[in-house]
């Protein structure tokens, strides 16, 4: 079978978060999952693993702690998700998405086997998009006899697919208020499902971040002999030694590393992503430690720095055009974290516009302008309300998911905040007129999805948005 029928086959079950009218909303359970990985012969105990769950920040700590053993000489898969551009993203050895023959292979070997399950009776209904491609990652990393596994939780934890396998750790990064309708409307829920993918004796990596998360974390850790590994001591400090942070600069600073000074220098930008670095870093060092790992600190230093993690402030300069900055931030906490990046670049630009102004015989055209789309089951009013404000203009579009939010309540929205908003019918409608409203002296971010991300990013490298 081919590449393009099984893309067909997967994006028939792409919906399993999107409610039907009438129908019950699906529930997910470990014993599918179970069911299916022992009929294609428990394809994740030929493997080690790392799993990390958390609301934010897991898909950075995934993709540094890959680098970082990449470095060490391992061979390493990486599992995330969602993808930006293409679904293979989400599979990776050594940092390369796997190949589309191997992806229907793969894919097929595990939808033969689920169909088989089905008509046996073994299965209630056929896995979802998400168990599937967790299965077909299993396949991928056992087949290529990988080092380690470096597995990113898709949502909570207690249930995810992923949480099937038997990590050598857990990690889990920064918790906030997100997929509320299935994990919980508390930060205290939302951390005990995130805390299902501890085991009993064993480790976690975390850094202390809300009190009602460090509580349910703590309280589970506890009632499991889990031993826990503050990831604080690789956080910079004093702020003197961070350098400057904002969107596009590197995170650039000094740390000690297992009694070596080293240089961390890393091209995911903000300072939020101090945390997400302290975390894989923690991680090696666990690693190395107790788990027979040989990782010096020298291998920490060249992993970070090669860490490639695409779309999060990742800023494109294009000539005759203004810089153009995107970020995932999909959720309230994002959006606060992506706020606090751009603030002090957008203030340094608006002083150097009005510096120029004052020595140009006409006014200096220099305009911040956002783009922002979302789904609809996420909080777009509480992100309109960080975000828009910091913006002179916010054009609105709806991103290529079923599960968009629509243009309507974006402006909405906008109107809500008072700011300039208008909407285009797609991300590369929205990028033309956002780049024309800022002006090539003005700047442009993209910002909300992941799937509006993953829309404009392929438009930036073929330099295919017009400006008349």
């Amino acid at each position: 079978m081919s590449y393009a029928a099984a893309l067909d086959s997967l994006h028939a079950r792409v919906g399993e978060l999107q409610p039907t009218p009438g129908q019950p909303r699906r529930k997910f359970r470990l014993e599918e999952m179970r069911a299916l990985i022992e009929a294609l012969g428990h394809p994740e105990r030929r493997f080690r693993s790392v799993l990390i769950a958390g609301t934010n920040g897991k898909g950075s700590t995934a993709a540094t702690l890959s680098a970082i053993l990449q470095s060490a000489g391992y061979r390493v898969g990486l599992y995330t998700s969602p993808h930006l551009e293409r679904v293979n993203e989400r599979i990776r050895i050594n940092g390369n998405p796997i190949g589309d023959e191997d992806f229907a292979r793969l894919y097929f070997r595990v939808d033969d086997c689920a169909n088989r399950l089905v008509s046996e009776g073994r299965l209630p209904a056929h896995p979802s998009y998400f168990e599937s491609l967790t299965a077909v990652a299993f396949e991928t990393f056992a087949e290529a006899q990988v080092d380690l596994a470096v597995l990113e939780v898709g949502m909570g934890g207690r249930l995810d697919a992923t949480n099937v396998v038997e990590p050598l750790l857990s990690i889990i990064s920064d918790i906030s208020l997100d997929h509320m309708e299935w994990l919980g409307d508390t930060i205290t829920l939302i951390a005990r499902e995130k805390s299902g993918i501890l085991r009993r004796n064993g480790v976690l990596v975390t850094l202390p971040q809300h009190p009602e998360a460090n509580q349910a974390i703590g309280e589970i850790a506890m009632e499991l002999d889990v031993r826990g590994v503050n990831a604080a001591e690789f956080i910079p400090v004093p702020e003197s030694d961070r350098g400057v942070q904002g969107a596009g600069v590197r995170n650039r600073y000094g740390l000690e590393v297992m009694g070596d000074r080293i240089v961390i220098d890393s091209p995911l930008a903000g300072v939020h992503q101090q945390r997400n670095i302290a975390l894989a870093i923690a991680a090696a060092v666990e690693l190395r430690n107790d788990n027979g790992y040989t990782i010096t600190p020298a291998h920490i230093e060249d992993g970070i720095r090669k860490t490639d993690w695409p779309g999060r402030l990742e800023q494109f300069d294009l000539p005759g055009k203004p810089p153009v900055i995107l970020d995932v931030a999909h959720n309230p906490a994002g959006a606060w974290a992506l706020r606090a990046a751009l603030s002090a670049q957008i203030q340094e630009r608006t002083r150097a516009a009005a510096s120029a102004t004052s020595l140009l015989p006409q006014p200096c055209d220099m305009r911040t302008v956002l783009v922002f789309g979302c789904m609809q089951d996420k909080a777009w009013l509480e992100m309109a309300r960080i975000l828009f404000p910091l913006f002179d203009r916010v054009v609105v579009t709806p991103v290529p998911s079923p599960r968009s939010a629509t243009t309507g309540d974006l402006l909405r929205a906008g109107a809500d905040t008072g700011v300039r908003t208008t909407a285009a019918p797609n991300g590369h409608a929205a990028l033309e007129a956002a780049c024309r409203e800022a002006g090539p002296n003005g700047l442009v971010v993209a910002a909300g999805s992941v799937y509006l991300v993953g829309e404009i990013r392929p438009l930036l490298h073929s330099t295919a948005v017009t400006v008349p």
